[in-house]
């Protein structure tokens, strides 16, 4: 563990939470100054800058244009997939948040009541969340194309006065019609909105007031035009800023509400001393705003922090090639980016020398962050040998809203350990924990759990329904956030997150990572990714079976079995043969989310013949349909 400034910040953290808190707090502007900073009134439901007041709308742009920045872009929005870009200052960007709060307030929206936006990377998602918190009105953003029966339950739970929506989304290959989707969403939910927002873009434009519907359809731009710009209003630090519906759920779903006060001076104090970005600095998230990533590292911590955050419609790979992000990065002098390993993983199928890296200026680069997916040692060091800036993998969930470990870069550079996110951020304080809810000893692999309180930023509890949120993360084991995750920590204080502690695999009694499998998989010079899922087994309980997909300009065809046989001979010796690995199938593709996460227990789910729980997040269902006779095949 850091000897400095890290050890420093993180034991300030835990036994001194209302002093180093309070600290960051000064760099929020507050219109009430919190007499309280970690109010423990009433546990496990923690709250954080209690009587304080603020407006996040405010600290985003606000107080950037009155300091002089109003000339700096806030917005770089770069569009391969409609060959458009545009940058926005910060003075114009608060010129049409303030218009379209105005124009949200003459629709009734108020203090409280809650927005769903439903739109693609467009620079309007980013004015209707921040519009939004102008109006201390509480957003729920849906990622864009999500299907309808997904947005329905969305809209049902959020109960919103008002949708903001586009009329379409542009993919590589096809235009995805949004309205038609937000109206048979709409047709399903027993709760109507008062009015509906339509953004309309030219690629596929939507009928608007054509209906027979009890609410109303208005144009995005006739209804700006019309608005006189509205004030911020004040907020009560622990009142919400924002819910965001965790995918994949079933039934209800789950609701994630994050605060005003806690989440400003958590994301203004991770920018800094995690990412190393200060005011007029460029930072690249190549992410979505529909997931929390998005909220979070596109929108509020960059705007927060007075830097450029740039907003991309495009893909790693496809828009037009696998050097997109490089194009984006030179044009821009970006200093730092942030995506999931998933995309470099997709980069580095394609363009495995990195020769595409080589036409582009990249010097500004300092540094790559990425999460979302853990970070497998074979990514790391192609990306770290290719682009010779430090590749720092972070750990964190929808829940946190931020990392809760980290290698802090700016607050204290440490050695960097491939397949491990680094040390815990200062506010968590993670232990790894036994079945009985004993710690566990250095090196033993256990559940990661976070001891309460959480940090401020985190979720506060599930809208609506604070009995779920006591039960779904906080009743595994008394006075502890149960994070779902498996994992361990070395001598050195760095954590391992191994996966999710559904994707232990219990082989003959033994207890073995999905994580630590696909790790050795995953250094073949012919893998470009893998995934293991653990399988039904009538002797052992459960064994591995893992599917690959090799790199470009690698014959699985010609080349299969001799690959194969060096696979298992890989996790023989790096995991032991007690893995039972006995199956490697070679495939096109993996399923995935649109944000990139592998879905393994979808898998694990068709290759036990059970009917498999397929999330509306699913980037392509063809992938599964693809790969469902691989799975259910004789072994």
């Amino acid at each position: 563990m850091g000897n400095g400034a890290y050890r420093a910040a993180y034991e300030q953290s835990l036994s001194d939470p209302d002093g180093f808190w309070g600290e960051a707090a000064t760099a929020i502007d507050w219109i009430t100054v919190p007499p309280r900073v970690l109010d423990s009134d009433r546990p496990p439901f923690y709250r954080w800058f209690t009587g304080g007041t603020l407006n996040t709308c405010f600290n985003a742009l606000d107080r950037h244009v009155a300091a002089g920045r109003g000339d700096q872009p806030a917005l770089h929005y770069e569009s391969p997939v409609t060959n458009t870009s545009e940058t926005i200052t910060y003075a114009a960007l608060l010129d049409r948040v303030a218009h379209f709060a105005g124009a949200l307030a003459s629709l009734g929206v108020a203090k409280g009541d809650r927005v769903v936006i439903y739109m693609p990377m467009v620079p309007e998602a980013v004015v209707a969340m921040l519009a939004c918190a102008r109006l201390g009105a509480v957003h729920s953003v849906v990622f864009g194309g999500f299907a309808a029966a997904e947005l329905a339950v969305r809209i049902e739970d959020a109960k919103p006065t008002v949708v903001v929506a586009a009329s379409c989304g542009v993919e590589p290959t096809r235009v995805v019609e949004y309205k038609p989707l937000l109206d048979a969403a709409l047709d399903r939910s027993s709760h109507k909105p008062e009015s509906v927002i339509v953004l309309q873009r030219p690629q596929a434009r939507a009928a608007v007031g054509e209906r027979d519907t009890d609410w109303e359809e208005l144009d995005w731009d006739e209804l700006v035009a019309d608005a006189e710009p509205a004030d911020c209003v004040e907020v009560a630090a622990t009142d919400p800023l924002y819910i965001l519906y965790t995918s994949g759920t079933t039934g209800r779903p789950k609701g994630i509400v994050r605060d005003n006060g806690g989440h400003a001076v958590a994301l203004r104090w991770s920018m800094g001393n995690v990412y190393g970005i200060g005011p007029g600095d460029t930072w690249f998230t190549a992410s979505d705003v529909g997931w929390v990533v998005g909220h979070s590292y596109i929108v509020y911590a960059p705007l927060l922090s007075g830097a450029t955050s740039v907003l991309y419609e495009g893909k790693p790979v496809g828009t037009p090639d696998a050097g997109a992000f490089w194009r984006v990065v030179a044009k821009y002098g970006v200093k730092a980016m942030f995506t999931a390993p998933t995309a470099y993983r997709a980069i580095k199928r394609d363009d495995p020398d990195g020769e595409l890296m080589r036409t582009h200026d990249l010097t500004s680069l300092q540094t790559v962050f990425l999460a979302g997916e853990r970070l497998d040692p074979d990514t790391y060091e192609w990306a770290t040998q290719r682009l010779g800036v430090p590749v720092v993998d972070n750990w964190w969930q929808t829940e946190t809203g931020w990392p809760i470990a980290a290698n802090l870069r700016g607050l204290e550079p440490m050695p960097i350990k491939p397949g491990s996110p680094s040390v815990p951020t200062p506010g968590f304080d993670v232990r790894i924990l036994g079945d009985r809810g004993q710690e566990l000893a250095t090196g033993e692999e256990g559940a990661i759990c976070i001891r309460l309180p959480l940090p401020p930023g985190t979720l506060t509890t599930l809208w609506g329904d604070d009995d779920r949120y006591v039960s779904g993360y906080l009743s595994a084991f008394d006075g502890y956030y149960l994070t779902g995750d498996g994992g361990r920590v070395d001598e050195d204080g760095y954590l391992y997150v191994m996966g999710r502690t559904d994707d232990v695999l219990n082989v003959a009694g033994h207890r073995l990572s999905t994580g630590s499998i696909e790790a050795a998989l995953a250094g073949h010079p012919a893998v470009a990714e893998c995934a293991v899922i653990g399988v039904h087994d009538e002797l052992k309980g459960q064994v591995p079976r893992a599917l690959v997909v090799v790199k470009s300009g690698v014959d699985g065809a010609a080349d299969g079995e001799q690959i194969r046989s060096e696979l298992l001979r890989r996790v023989r010796d790096e995991v032991g043969a007690i893995a039972s690995l006995q199956r490697v199938d070679i495939v096109t593709a993996l399923p995935k989310t649109r944000s990139g996460k592998i879905l393994r227990r979808t898998m694990r789910e068709i290759a036990d013949g059970q009917t498999p729980n397929v999330p509306g997040t699913i980037e392509d269902a063809s992938v599964l349909e693809t790969l469902t006779p691989v799975l259910r095949g004789p072994a």
